[in-house]
């Protein structure tokens, strides 16, 4: 066997330096919930929810691999055990009148009847058959927290389309009011003109504003449209249950989802289930390493078999019809050109492969959680910008109508007004939206509360 032995070494995640984004963890906070989705008080999510994970096809596909990892164990487990046949045969037969068969049955037509009982059992000394268990066990597992992964992703794909559905609605809106401001000055700069207080020129300069906000106004329902088709697709529904989806009511409690608990590193290797389903992939390619290394061993099996047989139905029961025999067999390989060697190799190189995408996914999974926090973080330190901004915006677009009102400005500055108040209004939304967002991806990154404990 020489020098084919693994060379990757699997990544410790205590080892791993958290940085200041993560070095806030406190004991306090508590992992997801299971049903972390339900901290945003939607009653219509919950229920999206609830029907993806029962009607999904992506998801039973998930489950139903994990349902043949678990017909494959029982197979690898039937291997490790004694196996018995019962068999029974009835042949009548002409029987040549110059071989071997005395009179009278030389020449003639008789019954050949056979029964037995056998049995076998591979003694397994070596522990080759217990190794092959053990691997399709961990294939069992890691199809277990695969199906999971998938339950996550399902979950979290699910929750932020219904948050861009949300931000959806809310910028339609802000594009819906500013249409009707630019509709209110229209108005009284038609009343202007007909009192000859202002110019066709003025006129013209706020009537071509608003073909462009109904264009975005239809824009937005055109995403919101396609927000609804993706949720039905997701939750493994048609385009008509899309269109049933009202419009969302979110409400995620303040500070909710902006920090992370303690002893991250190690918890989080527990609690992702993709982390879990590379770890059970890695101890897989362990037991297949040592299976193939068994194969350079003897193999030895144990058959026996024990019945009746007779020339004729008549003797068929007397006890000279009994038969039994026991075969002992041992077989070694003694050479197999580089075989057995080039399969251990490959067992070897794939067990390397396995550790590598365990620590890719360690190494991940931090820089998700990191990721998360950083966002958040940002976008409080947004929301407090975008809500001065904001105010200043509505502050300054009241001045300029009342001022135009007045007459002491012109449209123009009205019009500049709006358009900074809608991008102050739509920075507002997307700010919500971020919140809304990242709460998702915090929770995703953590796990999302998935009971791993079975696996």
């Amino acid at each position: 066997m020489g020098k084919v032995r693994p060379q990757a070494v699997p990544l410790q995640a205590a080892a791993l330096n958290p940085g200041k984004a993560l070095g806030a963890a406190s004991a306090n906070i508590a992992w997801p919930d299971e049903r972390w989705w339900e901290a945003l008080h939607d009653a219509q999510l919950n229920r999206l929810v609830n029907t993806a994970l029962s009607d999904n096809p992506s998801l039973r596909a998930a489950l139903a691999r994990m349902r043949q990892a678990e017909a494959l164990a029982g197979v690898a487990k039937a291997a490790t055990q004694a196996r018995v046949d019962a068999s029974a045969s009835a042949d009548r037969e002409l029987y040549s009148a110059h071989s071997t068969i005395p009179a009278p049955l030389a020449g003639n037509y008789a019954w050949k009847n056979t029964a037995t009982l056998s049995g076998s059992y591979d003694l397994d000394w070596w522990g080759r058959n217990r190794d092959a268990l053990a691997a399709a066990l961990d294939d069992m597992h890691m199809a277990a927290a695969e199906s999971q992964m998938a339950r996550l992703t399902l979950e979290t794909s699910i929750v932020r389309g219904y948050v861009q559905l949300s931000l959806a609605y809310a910028l339609q809106d802000s594009v819906a009011e500013n249409l009707a401001q630019r509709q209110r000055i229209l108005d009284i700069t038609r009343r202007r003109k007909a009192a000859g207080l202002a110019s066709d020129l003025e006129v013209a300069n706020i009537e071509t504003t608003l073909p462009a906000g109904r264009r975005e106004h239809e824009q937005y329902g055109e995403t919101i449209a396609l927000l609804r088709n993706q949720l039905a697709a997701l939750i493994g529904k048609g385009p008509g249950d899309g269109d049933t989806i009202a419009r969302p009511m979110l409400a995620l409690q303040e500070g909710a989802g902006a920090a992370v608990p303690a002893n991250l590193p190690a918890e989080l290797v527990g609690r992702r289930p993709d982390i879990v389903a590379q770890r059970w992939r890695v101890e897989a390619a362990s037991s297949r390493i040592e299976g193939a290394k068994k194969d350079f061993y003897p193999n030895v099996n144990l058959a026996a078999f024990v019945g009746m047989q007779s020339l004729g139905f008549g003797h068929f029961l007397d006890a000279g019809s009994h038969m039994r025999g026991i075969t002992p067999a041992v077989s070694l390989p003694v050479f197999e050109g580089g075989r057995l060697r080039s399969q251990l190799g490959n067992q070897t190189a794939i067990y390397d492969g396995a550790v590598e995408q365990y620590n890719a996914a360690v190494i991940q999974a931090m820089a998700d959680v990191a990721n998360a926090v950083v966002r958040i973080e940002s976008v409080r330190q947004q929301d407090r910008l975008a809500q001065r901004a904001l105010a200043s915006a509505r502050r300054q677009q009241q001045l300029a109508e009342k001022a135009y009102a007045a007459g002491m400005t012109d449209s123009l500055n009205v019009i500049n007004a709006q358009l900074t108040l809608l991008n102050e209004q739509q920075q507002m939304a997307q700010v919500a939206g971020k919140q809304l967002d990242n709460f998702a991806l915090l929770m995703s990154a953590l796990g999302g509360g998935i009971n791993l404990d079975s696996y």
